[in-house]
């Protein structure tokens, strides 16, 4: 018998056995967990944005679950839907810097599988429209005046980045952190809520929630905390620095998955966010969405990631914030 004709059919049997490539689902989810309205929402609303259209890439549908700045979320995917392939989470540095203070329980970075950075966003101190404090001098004089009189809003609880930014000023304007008054709020867009409705005076927040507000003339931004003046919308608005605080606060914001996710299903998105950003009209988007340039994926990002939980872990030691378990 001809050995062809018996190779033959066996090889289509065996190219029909075969696993297929991994491909995209019709459908996948990005989870936010913060209320809408926040950087976290912009997140992943950056990435439906940038993966829709694009041949192959599924419709991204976007889902809530606020809750301890990320914690509610994390021990969600990480004890119950350890291996789903399809589910993104979004993250930023305040995330971060909750897991280095322990605030994820003994979790580490190592738990999940990081995917993307879309971007790097800048903390910034922000006050109402029609604020009497014209910069970061007079709030922070006003507040050496009387703490008590003035409501700071932030994301999170003590020790939140939030939290930090405005400490790091306060410290070294003279002032014990522990004497100022913070409510503590879900997500930076509750903040600005309450600074509209009057409940909060202050707001220590980052561009991409701020751009949210500013354009209306509702909030003006005191002081960004980048190394040098941001380009864009905020061009004319001084660093902390220039005003004799040196407090420089970027942050990363992203996506993560959970830590059973097939390497196969990893590499797929880590692929999809490759291709993504190095789309010209990325960049746009990002810029759209308040973010500053950062293109990190995969094992880069991971790498990334552990550094700055340990950096962040050595700055809130500065405030004993760690729990140790």
């Amino acid at each position: 018998m001809n050995a062809h004709r018996i190779f033959l059919p066996l090889f289509a049997a065996l190219l029909l056995a075969a696993p297929a490539t991994a491909k995209q689902p019709a459908e996948a989810e990005c989870l936010v967990p913060s209320k809408p309205g926040g950087a976290m929402d912009l997140t992943c609303k950056l990435a439906q944005k940038a993966l829709q259209g694009k041949p192959g890439a599924p419709a991204l549908k976007l889902s809530y679950m606020p809750g301890g700045i990320g914690a509610v979320a994390w021990h969600t995917i990480v004890s119950q839907r350890r291996g789903e392939p399809d589910t993104l989470v979004a993250f930023s540095g305040g995330s971060l810097l909750n897991l280095a203070q322990g605030k994820f329980g003994k979790a580490t970075p190592d738990d999940v599988r990081w995917v993307a950075g879309l971007g790097i966003d800048y903390g910034v101190i922000a006050v109402p429209g029609d604020s009497p404090y014209r910069s970061l001098h007079d709030l922070m004089d006003a507040l050496r005046r009387d703490p008590e009189k003035i409501v700071i809003g932030m994301s999170g609880t003590i020790g939140s980045q939030d939290w930090m930014k405005m400490a790091l000023l306060a410290r070294q304007a003279g002032i014990d952190p522990l004497h100022l008054r913070f409510v503590a709020l879900e997500g930076g867009g509750e903040e600005f809520v309450a600074m509209q409705a009057g409940y909060v005076q202050v707001v220590s927040s980052d561009v991409s929630e701020t751009g949210l507000y500013t354009g209306s003339g509702k909030a003006r931004v005191l002081a960004v905390l980048s190394d040098r003046r941001l380009p864009g919308a905020l061009a004319t608005v001084p660093t902390a620095r220039e005003q004799g605080f040196d407090v420089v606060w970027p942050l990363i914001r992203g996506i993560w998955m959970g830590p059973d996710v097939s390497e196969a299903d990893y590499r797929r998105w880590v692929q999809a966010f490759d291709r993504v950003e190095s789309a010209p009209e990325f960049a746009r988007m990002r810029a759209q969405s308040g973010l500053y340039p950062l293109a990190l994926t995969g094992d880069a990002l991971t790498r990334y990631i552990r550094q700055a939980v340990a950096a962040y872990k050595r700055q809130a030691r500065q405030f004993n914030l760690v729990r140790e378990h």
